[in-house]
Parts: structure tokens; C-alpha cells; sequence
């Protein structure tokens, strides 16, 4: 295909199956800036099943461009929710909160709950870590304009010790897709996306139980840990959060059609 107009692109795009083929047109011939052999490249790639946020370098996660790139999660539009009851955690009103993203991927969630924070008159100490470099590359290059930092390393052992026993919200977006389930996932997921950012083991909650048991001891007293998982795993995902002496609820969004689940350290008596 040379020298693709919108209405070919279009067609090349519904072809190849995209749901929402006139969108992604207009995001792809914006990429292309009025380069048509550009654009062929594009347009090329994006029906070869590269996913459009790769080839656009960006995601809109809750009004904001996220920046994404090759070989690294893309934040998906459900997760909002999450973010959405991270900020419901945080006191109307409250001056300071500690926020940590783990296992940050881009760093989607704490870049648009510090930035809808500080807009409330929040002051916002932001921390996230991700195992996967190139995503925590990513997600150093989103946080530039927050100055917050983000660390490479398993969990709570990439982060700074001095947060022990202090973060408010920890959004912890773990892989929930169980591990005989991934090949049913779309072909964008299975071979463009990292796989550990999707495997969660046999029952999908594998890194679930072990973020449950750092969070009891991570999280400042009336903090809440929050994650994402299916509706067939909030069972056995709150008997975990009760384990490690949490105390459990679920929030789920049928306009989203997520469910989170939450996990509340006690604030004890002196």
C-alpha cells in the first residue's frame, strides 16, 4: 500500500479486524505527520497486530498522554477504576499523602492520581518500582515533571526502606490472568507485551499474595493496598488480604466492568 489515504486506511485497518478503525486512522495519520510513506509503515505495522499505543508512543489513561513504548504493558481504559479508588482513599481535604506504584509498567496509575492529588491541594510524596527496566525507563520519563522517583527491583524490596510502615495508597497493578489462561489472551497481548506483566501463576494471584504480605507491613496505619483482579478470584483475594491481617472489601464498576479489591491496615490504639 502506497500513499494510504484516510478512507484506505480505513478499510486496511478494518480488515485486519480493528473494532475501532476510524479512531485509529485519525491517531495513525496524525502520527505520520503528512509523511504518506510514513504512514504506509504505520498503518503496516498496525495490521501486522503492533499495538497502536507502541506505534503511537502514548496512551490516554484518565485525560492524560501516557507515554508507552515498545515491550512495555499498556495501561487499559478499566483501570481507571483503580486509580479512581486510590483516590477515594485520600481524605478531602488532607494536606500530605504518601502514594507508591507498584509494579508500575509506564507508571499510568501514580502519575494520574499525583496529578489529580496536587490539583486538590495535595501535597503528594510519589514512589514507584516496576522488575522490568525498560518499563521502569518509561515510567522515569512520565514521572520527569512530578520529580518522583522510580526503582528497578521485585516489589517492596526495590523500594527505599525509610517508606516502611508510611504509604498511604499503595496501587499495586499485579498480573491476574492465570497462567493457562494467557494464550487465550488477544494476539496484542501475547506477543507484544511483557509476558511477566500478565502471568499470575496458577491462579492468576500469585504476585497478589506476596504484594498482600509486604503490604501489612509497608503501609502506614489506615493505608490501603488496591489491586485489580477478576471477578472469579475476589474470593480467594480477599481470604489473602485477611491472612496478612488486613481488612478486605471489593469495589466493583459495571461502567468499567473492573473489580478491585482493597486491603486496610488497622490504625491501632497507642
Amino acid at each position: 500500500m502506497s500513499g494510504s489515504g484516510f478512507a484506505e486506511v480505513v478499510v486496511s485497518l478494518r480488515r485486519a479486524g480493528c473494532v475501532f478503525a476510524e479512531d485509529e486512522a485519525t491517531l495513525l495519520v496524525e502520527a505520520a505527520a503528512g509523511s504518506p510513506a510514513r504512514l504506509d509503515v504505520l498503518v503496516a505495522q498496525r495490521v501486522s497486530g503492533t499495538p497502536l499505543e507502541h506505534l503511537l508512543g502514548w496512551v490516554e489513561f484518565r485525560g492524560l498522554r501516557v507515554g508507552v513504548r515498545p515491550g512495555v504493558f499498556v495501561p487499559r481504559r478499566r483501570t481507571a477504576f483503580l486509580v479512581e479508588q486510590g483516590l477515594a482513599c485520600v481524605p478531602v481535604g488532607a494536606t500530605r499523602t504518601c502514594v507508591v506504584d507498584l509494579c508500575c509498567g509506564c507508571g499510568a496509575l501514580g502519575l494520574t492520581a499525583t496529578t489529580e492529588l496536587r490539583a486538590r491541594g495535595c501535597d503528594v510524596e510519589l514512589v514507584a518500582a516496576d522488575i522490568d527496566p525498560i518499563a521502569v525507563e518509561c515510567a522515569r520519563e512520565n514521572f520527569a515533571a512530578l520529580n518522583a522517583p522510580v526503582f528497578t527491583g521485585d516489589l517492596f524490596d526495590a523500594l527505599p526502606l525509610d517508606l516502611r510502615g508510611r504509604i498511604d495508597v499503595l496501587l499495586a497493578n499485579t498480573p491476574y490472568v492465570p497462567s493457562d489462561r494467557v494464550a487465550d489472551l488477544p494476539r496484542e497481548a501475547r506477543e507484544y507485551e511483557p509476558l511477566i506483566a500478565v502471568d499470575g501463576g496458577a491462579d492468576g494471584l500469585d504476585v497478589f499474595r506476596r504484594v498482600a504480605e509486604g503490604a501489612a507491613e509497608w503501609l502506614s496505619p489506615g493505608g490501603t493496598v488496591l489491586a485489580e483482579t477478576g471477578t472469579g478470584q475476589v474470593d480467594t483475594a480477599c481470604a489473602v488480604l485477611t491472612e496478612f491481617g488486613l481488612t478486605a472489601r471489593v469495589e466493583h464498576s459495571e461502567e468499567h466492568y473492573a473489580t478491585v479489591v482493597l486491603g486496610t491496615r488497622a490504625i491501632r490504639s497507642p
